[in-house]
């Protein structure tokens, strides 16, 4: 007999197979490499199995987990990792043209898609179960109060959809929440016209102060040449990421600017 894992760490595990197979529908092209995480019962992993036999593998930090899903899914032993996504070696998880599927445990959802930005040239398409408020932060356009810094990092490469809502009965144990499914998929852009790490710098600062001016968020990074913009009488959930790219290159160019004259001087 078989014996299903128990719940761990803040993970609720979905029993609704129409729902399981309304997730895996959401995947929208095909992978050379399809990473779930996170697969607990294997209720995902059953349907998924169908389609990529020879391209599934599975990461589960859970020791009771990886040996459920052993033992239910022989053939996949070989493609099954115990450990922990956010601390796992780079080379062992990411590769080419790879698609990533799961349900997110939430209290890490978010460290989840940092992660996935790093990898953002490997990645070319997620599709996950999270938190309803934080899918719907993701999906958020500009001028929405939930709009938020990892809006605007994540659709700077990917292009996100709002899939579907998903009610707490169809987990065990239902979780205090409601959850939404979304899918990432990676869009044309290769890089962006700016600074990227002063780009990040930017749009952290910018959010961290939400209520106050960018003149006021950034007032730390503002040369007072550039300090008199427009764009800075705005508040951070007001601009598109163009804005945000644009005020990163202000900041650039001011800062080149002071030192050459610096270095004239």
């Amino acid at each position: 007999m078989i014996v299903k894992p128990k719940k761990h760490l803040g993970q609720h595990f979905l029993t609704d197979r129409n729902i399981a197979a309304k997730i895996v529908q959401q995947l929208s092209g095909n992978h050379s490499h399809l990473l779930e995480i996170g697969p607990g019962t294997g209720i995902l992993t059953e349907l998924l199995l169908d389609l990529y036999p020879n391209d599934l593998h599975l990461i589960e930090v859970d020791s009771e987990s990886v040996v459920y899903l052993e033992t239910k899914f022989p053939s996949l032993k070989n493609n099954l990792l115990q450990a922990d996504f956010l601390k796992v070696n780079e080379q062992d998880v990411f590769v080419p043209n790879m698609a990533i599927i799961g349900n997110f445990p939430y209290n890490i959802s978010s460290q989840i898609f940092f992660r996935v930005l790093d990898h953002r040239n490997e990645v070319n398409e997620v599709v996950c179960m999270i938190q309803k408020e934080v899918a719907e932060r993701l999906a958020s356009p500009p001028g929405n109060k939930t709009y938020g810094i990892l809006s605007v990092l994540l659709q700077a490469w990917y292009d996100i959809d709002y899939c579907f809502t998903v009610n707490e009965h169809v987990f065990y144990p239902p979780p205090k929440v409601k959850s939404a499914v979304i899918r990432l998929k990676r869009n044309e852009r290769s890089v962006l016209d700016c600074d990227e790490k002063l780009f990040q710098i930017v749009v952290k600062k910018g959010f961290n102060q939400r209520r106050k001016t960018l003149r006021n968020a950034l007032k730390e990074l503002l040369h007072p040449t550039i300090s008199p913009h427009e764009v800075f009488n705005k508040r951070a959930e007001q601009l598109h990421l163009s804005d945000f790219v644009m005020i990163t290159k202000l900041i650039s160019e001011s800062r080149l600017t002071v030192n050459n004259q610096s270095f004239s001087g």
